[in-house]
């Protein structure tokens, strides 16, 4: 059985997007940039909170499927200059209790919305 699974309304005039989708026990995340919830801004201008609000946003779908960032398996990060490796990674990993889940990361030349960093993930149920 497959369920989608959506935060807020659609703003007027954006494209067709879907949070996650959860399947067989799988939660798997569309890649989220830096959008603050219900509105049109996306964080671009430090790298460290472009990172936070991402994690936050992965963070609330997360709740929404009753799940933590424990739950999370794979993760993949895109970045537009891998020189924001470090500053991202101590994002990333300061939202993990016990081991980080697996992941990789790309070096894209340009994400949506000007964004500097884009993450998707999969999540479990346990």
């Amino acid at each position: 059985m497959k369920r989608s699974i959506h935060l807020d309304e659609k703003l007027e005039g954006s494209s067709p997007f879907t949070a996650a989708v959860e399947a067989n026990g799988f939660v798997f995340i569309s890649g989220q940039i830096a959008s603050v919830k219900g509105t049109r801004t996306v964080l671009t201008d430090n790298i460290t909170k472009e990172a936070e609000q991402i994690m936050a946003n992965i963070g609330e779908i997360l709740a929404a499927s009753g799940l933590t960032f424990d739950d999370l398996v794979k993760c993949t990060i895109y970045l537009t200059n891998l020189q924001y490796y470090t500053a991202v990674s101590n994002v990333y990993i300061a939202c993990f209790k016990g081991d980080a889940p697996a992941r990789e990361t790309v070096g894209v030349k340009e994400l949506p919305r000007g964004a500097n960093v884009e993450i998707s993930a999969i999540a479990m149920k346990r």
